[in-house]
């Protein structure tokens, strides 16, 4: 992705030297100097910086364009599951697709610049003879999360006894064990929930960034990295006062602000791209499938931004697209087994399969209630209210008129995951007025697993609707009319 600083066909096996690397006319430039260049390749050829990334296209990325175009560190602000990370994870493919180092440096020192005292002293042996190696973007990143036990150690680096037991002095710099910012030194660094990092170690962040020195044991170390600083964080915890220095919140030149999907229809093709496929190939090679209706993933995307909008559920938490994405399989994933119980290899999934959503949402979501055990009737009214909604907007009354009739003049019917969906289809037989509105849900599919899915969610929005009653029975629901 973008324009290289690295000539078309230098990399690994072409040069090894700093001279031979200089005659192949190789430009040294900065970590964001890199990026930038080649963010404003992938604009210019109208390109989305980030591949799989749905639903900012108008809000966050002009913002992070912006960011990176100029030249900032970032930090994004936002929920769990936004896409931060992964949108900092990415980040790796604008730099350069190569980038040479001095041969065996630790710090990715610049064969022009270097700054360690390892290959400050290479070169001033070898000079222009001395050996490089290349780095592939994907090592040029480094991340951490932040926790209260993180220590200068781990983020610049500690004195390495085994070096000094070697024979060397403690005030000589070779003795030094890098940590995880200087071996990111021309790359990318990221800061998971930076508020959660102790004052002092965000004080130690800062100095290695911006005055290039830390000092380690007493111990004063320069170190001039080159180092693009990505972070993310709570909103509510970096706004909260006495969580983050001043400092270093000044330090980022550009605070972006995530967002969950603002439509269903986006949630549900996010939902889509992310979860795995159920199907599977027995020991004995036959496939079994399973398939869940556009209705019913609709009927999942709307369970999680109902639960967005609840005053019962704890919003500082998030509802994050993780959730859909888990409620959408814990629902193939329960057709599935239920279809290879009744001898189906082609499984669809229906009404009664999303009672499995309560294993994969109660626990994702925080409830806001003095009540114990309310967790359960917050989630079953949550996913009523997202039938509901989906029902409703997929069939009006004129369209389900008759088949209400015919359950006022005296059919009863019967559902639920003990039926195979040979039986459930055949209420068509029993209520031909059903034919027309099932036809609408499943369009040219018209097998018995796909009729029966269609059956389950018509009666069912009849009876949220109030136009039918509904009996449970264990695990079989009886409706019928209200007359």
């Amino acid at each position: 992705m973008g324009t290289d600083s690295v000539p078309a066909g230098l990399g690994p096996d072409t040069v090894s030297t700093i001279e031979e690397l200089r005659a192949a006319g190789w430009v040294s430039r900065s970590v964001k100097d890199e990026i930038r260049a080649n963010a404003i390749s992938c604009i210019a050829d109208g390109r989305q910086l980030f591949e799989g990334v749905l639903g900012y296209e108008d809000t966050v990325m002009p913002q992070l364009e912006n960011a990176l175009i100029a030249g900032h560190d970032v930090i994004f602000l936002g929920e769990r599951g936004q896409a931060k990370t992964r949108m900092i994870r990415s980040l790796t493919n604008l730099l350069d697709e190569w980038m040479p180092i001095i041969a065996g440096s630790e710090i990715n020192d610049d064969p022009y610049h270097p700054v360690s005292r390892y290959a400050l002293d290479l070169v001033a042996e070898h000079g222009e003879q001395t050996a490089i190696t290349w780095v592939h973007r994907d090592q040029r990143f480094g991340e951490k999360l932040a926790t209260p036990d993180t220590s200068i150690a781990d983020l610049i680096g500690e004195v390495d006894p085994i070096k000094v037991a070697e024979g060397r002095y403690l005030s000589d710099e070779l003795t030094l064990h890098y940590g995880l910012v200087p071996r990111t030194n021309r790359g990318i660094f990221a800061i998971n929930e930076l508020p959660d990092l102790a004052e002092r170690i965000q004080v130690g962040l800062l100095n290695i960034l911006e005055e290039r020195d830390v000092q380690i044991r007493g111990y004063r170390v320069r170190l001039p990295l080159d180092v693009l600083l990505v972070a993310s964080a709570n909103p509510e915890d970096y706004t909260n006062r006495g969580r983050i220095i001043t400092p270093l919140k000044d330090r980022f030149g550009s605070q972006i602000r995530t967002h969950y999907p603002l439509e269903v229809d986006l949630e549900y093709r996010i939902m889509l791209q992310e979860a795995r496929s159920l199907d599977l190939v027995d020991a004995a090679g036959d496939r079994a499938e399973v398939s869940v209706p556009d209705y019913l993933g609709e009927v999942v995307a709307t369970f999680s931004q109902l639960a967005r909008a609840s005053s019962q559920v704890n919003q500082r938490s998030g509802v994050s697209v993780r959730l859909s994405v888990s409620n959408y399989e814990a629902l193939a994933a329960n057709a599935l087994r239920r279809g290879l119980r009744h001898g189906e290899r082609a499984a669809v999934a229906r009404v009664d399969d999303l009672d499995a959503l309560a294993a994969s949402s109660i626990g994702k979501i925080e409830i806001e209630s003095l009540d114990e055990g309310r967790d359960g009737a917050v989630f079953d009214h949550l996913v009523k209210s997202a039938v509901l909604t989906v029902f409703k907007d997929r069939l009006s009354p004129a369209e389900t008129a008759d088949v209400v009739t015919s359950f006022e003049d005296g059919v009863v019917a019967q559902t639920g995951g003990d039926l195979a969906s040979a039986e459930l289809a055949g209420l068509l037989e029993q209520v031909p007025a059903l034919r027309e509105p099932v036809r609408g849900l499943t369009g040219d599919d018209e097998s018995p697993a796909a009729v029966a899915a269609a059956v389950e969610f018509i009666l069912e929005g009849l009876h949220l609707s109030k136009r039918l009653n509904k009996d449970v029975a264990a695990t079989t629901a009886t409706y019928r009319g209200r007359s």
